[in-house]
This record gives structure tokens, C-alpha cells and sequence, in this order.
């Protein structure tokens, strides 16, 4: 019986599997082409694991392939740049779409994928997210077929007519209170809202919950309006604080003008966005002689939210695709993805995301 040699090894783990020395030669070993990062929580089939390795290996069939290329993030102003330089690398020719992991801290996620975006055709679908490092945001993991750190960004092009991607993105949380205006931001940080200190209105809303900032932000992200105020379908997490400016330090950019609504959400408005999200591709996954594979992205946020019960809004993923589809993923800091397969790739928060990708024979 022939050795089975995989053509790629996706790798979802705890922070401090990826820092041990030991971890490295024993991946690439199995395969070279290999890329990962860390997580706040591991998501295997239809379950979900803390301090555990998820390994997803890939072998191709017919004519299609991976190609990895990977960059360095040398710092949160640079984001933009380093994912134009990531972009570049990428040959466009027969190319299907990209698949991104990159550092969830000091990092502008909506600059590095709108740095990605506008240098690949509108067409290709980016999906993936930003590492975690189990809710402490202090140091994230990106494994690379050159190794593993903490500032390299990485992409998978995969090419070949058999293969196929489809993609959703749904969130299930609720707005409540007035629209804001976003009267001073800089990139992700978000000074002033209606004239007033960013930080100064956020505590008012928190009440007891501000004294346990920035941590409690997980729980209240924000809505995102545009300058007429309807809904853009954008969340943003606060993921730090600035004191000394008043200022709140978003994972993603907003813009000046734009209104910002506080959210909240239990366990059920969560388990109904997995299932809105899972709508849509489900009705394309019903071959059982088709092998498939779905990789989800979902918010470190939403896993606070539903404590022991976050397993569930993975069990309905699993409950809606084919029997032959294998899930594989992780919990974020940020996770990219096209809200459909129409849509433009976004960075999204509190945010479950699926890439449904499928081979033809």
C-alpha cells in the first residue's frame, strides 16, 4: 500500500504547542508544505478543544495545487504594505482562490487585507483569520514551511479547474442603543464618538462591566453604520484601551463618519447566526460522493459568549453538510471572509465564517 503523502497540512493549535522548539521538525517532517497558527480554541469535526492541536492534511487528486507564500509584518503601521507585498507574490494565472493566516496582535487586519484584496481580481475569494493566543491578546503564532513566529503573514493559493469555493459569513448579535458618529479615528483607533472621548462613552454604556476592560469588550462590540446609517454588516471588537487619549483600540479599521451601534448577544442569537451562515452552502453540499472540506473561522468573542455550550454552533454546521465533508478551524482574533460568495472579502469580528472548498474528479 502506498505511504499516503499529503499535498498540504493545515495546523490549528494552543499558543504554547507553537512556541516549543520541538513542534517545527516534526511538522515539516510529515509535510513541508505546511501552515497554521495559534488559537483561542481549537475546532475539530464537530467539536471544540482548548490546549490541543487540530491538524487538517490535504491531498489533491487531479491537477490542482497549493502554493504557499509567506511575509513578515514588521509592525501595526505596515499592515497595508505587507499585505500588497504578500499579494504580489501570488501568481494570478489559474488561481482559485487564497486562504490567509496572520498575527492577531499588533496588527491593522482591515489594512493587511484591503493591502491583499486590491492586488488579486475581484473574483477570488480571501477567507482565514487572525491567530489567538487563548483570550490573553499578548502573543499569536503563524506557522510557515519556513517556521514559526510571531510577525509572518501567510497565504495558500490554490489552483485547478476541479476545485471549487464557496463562502458565508453571519454573526447573530443584536444592536442596542443610539448610533454614534465616529467624529475622530485613526486607522483602528477610535478616539472620539459624537465630539466626546471614545473610551468616556463606552465605560457609560459598560457600567460594572468597564471595570473589567479590555477583556469585557469581547462582550459589547460594535455595529457598524455608514454615513447614512444603515447597516454595513461589519462588527468590531475593542481589543485594548488607551487611558492616557481616551482612545479604543478596534481590531479593525472604521472611518470617520460612519456610526457605530453597541452590540450583545446570548447563545441562541449565536447558534442562529452559525445557522444562517451554514444556510446558504449547505444547499450546495448535499453530494455524498463529493469530499469536501470546510474550514471555519470564528470570533474568540462568541466562544466567551457561549461558555460550555460553544460546541453547538458547530454541531449545526456539522448537522447541515454532507456526511463526506471534514471541519476543521479555529477561534480568532479577526476572521476574513466574503460575507457571500458575491460579496467583497472583509475583515470581520464576533463573527463565525465558513470556506466550503470542494474537488471534482
Amino acid at each position: 500500500m502506498k505511504a499516503f503523502a499529503p499535498s498540504l497540512l493545515i495546523m490549528y493549535a494552543s499558543s504554547p504547542f507553537l512556541s516549543s522548539p520541538e513542534l517545527f521538525p516534526i511538522v515539516s517532517h510529515i509535510c513541508p508544505d505546511c501552515v497554521g497558527c495559534s488559537t483561542a480554541g481549537e475546532i475539530s469535526a464537530n467539536r471544540v478543544t482548548s490546549n490541543s492541536i487540530s491538524v487538517v492534511l490535504l491531498r489533491f487528486e487531479s491537477s490542482s495545487y497549493a502554493k504557499i507564500h509567506h511575509t513578515t509584518l514588521s509592525d501595526m503601521p505596515s499592515s497595508y504594505e505587507t499585505g500588497q507585498s504578500l499579494a504580489n507574490r501570488i501568481e494570478q494565472n489559474g488561481l482559485k482562490g487564497v486562504y490567509v493566516l496572520a498575527p492577531g496582535v499588533e496588527i491593522n487586519g482591515s489594512a493587511l487585507l484591503k493591502g491583499i484584496s486590491t492586488h488579486l481580481p475581484q473574483n477570488i475569494g480571501i477567507s482565514g483569520g487572525l491567530a489567538g493566543d487563548d483570550g490573553a491578546f499578548e502573543q499569536t503564532y503563524v506557522l510557515h514551511p519556513n517556521g514559526i513566529d510571531s510577525r509572518s503573514v501567510v497565504a495558500v493559493a490554490f489552483y485547478g479547474q476541479s476545485l471549487s469555493f464557496d463562502y458565508s459569513a453571519r454573526g447573530g448579535w443584536r444592536s442596542f442603543g443610539p448610533a454614534r458618529r465616529v467624529a475622530s479615528a485613526k486607522e483602528n483607533l477610535l478616539l472620539e464618538l459624537d465630539d466626546k472621548p471614545a473610551l468616556d462613552i463606552y465605560k457609560s454604556y459598560l457600567g460594572e462591566y468597564a471595570e473589567d476592560l479590555p477583556a469585557s469588550g469581547l462582550l459589547f462590540p460594535f455595529e457598524v453604520l455608514n454615513e447614512n446609517g444603515e447597516p454595513t454588516g461589519i462588527i468590531r471588537t475593542i481589543l485594548g484601551i488607551d487611558e492616557q487619549t481616551k482612545a479604543l483600540v478596534l481590531a479593525g479599521e472604521v472611518n470617520e463618519n460612519q456610526y457605530l451601534r453597541l452590540m450583545n448577544a446570548s447563545t441562541e442569537d449565536l447558534i442562529s447566526g452559525a445557522l444562517e451562515a451554514i444556510a446558504p452552502i449547505a444547499s450546495k453540499n448535499r453530494d455524498e460522493d463529493l469530499h469536501c472540506l470546510a474550514l471555519v473561522t470564528s470570533c474568540v468573542g462568541r466562544k466567551l459568549v457561549m461558555g460550555d455550550r460553544v460546541e453547538e454552533e458547530i454541531e449545526e454546521l456539522a448537522l447541515q453538510l454532507s456526511s463526506n465533508t471534514n471541519i476543521a478551524g479555529f477561534y480568532s482574533y479577526g476572521e476574513i471572509s466574503p460575507s457571500c460568495n458575491e460579496a467583497p472579502c472583509e475583515l470581520h469580528n464576533q463573527t463565525l465564517t465558513l470556506m466550503l472548498m470542494r474537488e471534482t474528479h
